[in-house]
């Protein structure tokens, strides 16, 4: 009997909630309800949307398109991207280009700095898209392809110079220096593994290449990518003599470790902090101390 009266005053109540809305009285309140709950949505939207506002980064970035009409001529697009924290300067291209312009074109393969294909002039200075945090960077950012080279498209550059520049110095372990038993090994000492640890660090990137003002003005200078992948192999000591020779022959020539002004731009945007300039150095000391002859 209880539950049967609860529902009919349940019942009840709906009916009498419904008369009231049905009279005069009841409609103006019902409208003035919904009207007070609309104020409150709109209000809530709008703190909603100044919030985004206030984390949105604001992108310049560089686009040029030779092979269409219309974007032929170099330009600056901008984006404004929704901040999360943590987000680098490649996130936000990734979200400007699928979010806003699927046709924004640049390089970008690990996201752990490790591939290289990332690097980009962003806010005047060379860095990894995928290390360098929007919180670090002042408003607009500012992002370009790596200066000194020629652009294919928006931010991808033609990186087949800067690679023959590092083929040149034969980067790769050569010996004639075979170890006598069958299942001997190639010793390496301790102290000449730490010599050559961070020349070992190079990703080919090619940011120190474009930071260097010489290579800018001399197209045949090797760069201090490719002089410290010859580093790397002359120090060696499991190379022997006889191919430390060879490659400091390489570096020293014309257009090698001579044209270096120490200038240290290379090491300083370098994005594995290595010394580039103290191993181009210690090239020319070798150099010197070999009695090579100089151009």
């Amino acid at each position: 009997m209880s539950t049967q009266r609860q529902q009919s005053e349940t019942e009840g109540e709906a009916e009498s909630a419904e008369t009231d809305v049905e009279t005069p009285k009841g409609r103006r309140l019902d409208e003035k309800r919904k009207r007070a709950e609309k104020r409150e949505r709109e209000r809530v939207e709008a703190e909603e949307r100044a919030a985004a506002d206030a984390e949105r980064y604001h992108l310049k970035v560089f686009r040029y398109d030779p092979e269409v009409e219309g974007k032929q001529e170099p330009r600056f697009d901008d984006f404004h991207v929704p901040y999360e924290p943590g987000m680098t300067v490649l996130d936000a291209l990734i979200y400007a280009r699928d979010q806003f312009d699927a046709s924004l074109t640049f390089r970008h393969s690990c996201r752990q700095a490790i591939c290289g294909s990332d690097a980009l002039f962003i806010n005047g200075s060379q860095r990894l898209g995928c290390q360098t945090q929007l919180s670090d960077l002042d408003q607009p950012v500012r992002i370009e392809p790596l200066p000194h080279s020629e652009v294919v498209k928006d931010l991808v550059v033609d990186m087949e110079h800067f690679y023959d520049q590092m083929e040149s110095v034969e980067p790769y372990f050569q010996t004639t220096d075979r170890p006598e038993g069958e299942l001997e090994e190639q010793r390496q000492s301790r102290e000449n593994r730490e010599k050559i640890k961070k020349s070992t660090r190079c990703i080919w990137c090619g940011a120190c290449m474009s930071s260097c003002n010489i290579a800018a003005g001399d197209n045949e200078y090797l760069g201090p990518a490719a002089i410290n992948k010859a580093y790397r192999f002359a120090m060696d000591e499991r190379e022997g003599e006889d191919m430390k020779q060879r490659r400091l022959e390489i570096v020293e020539q014309e257009h090698g470790v001579w044209r270096c002004q120490t200038q240290f731009s290379c090491t300083e945007v370098c994005p594995k902090d290595i010394p580039l300039t103290e191993h181009i150095q210690e090239l020319k000391r070798e150099a010197v101390k070999s009695n090579l002859k100089f151009w």
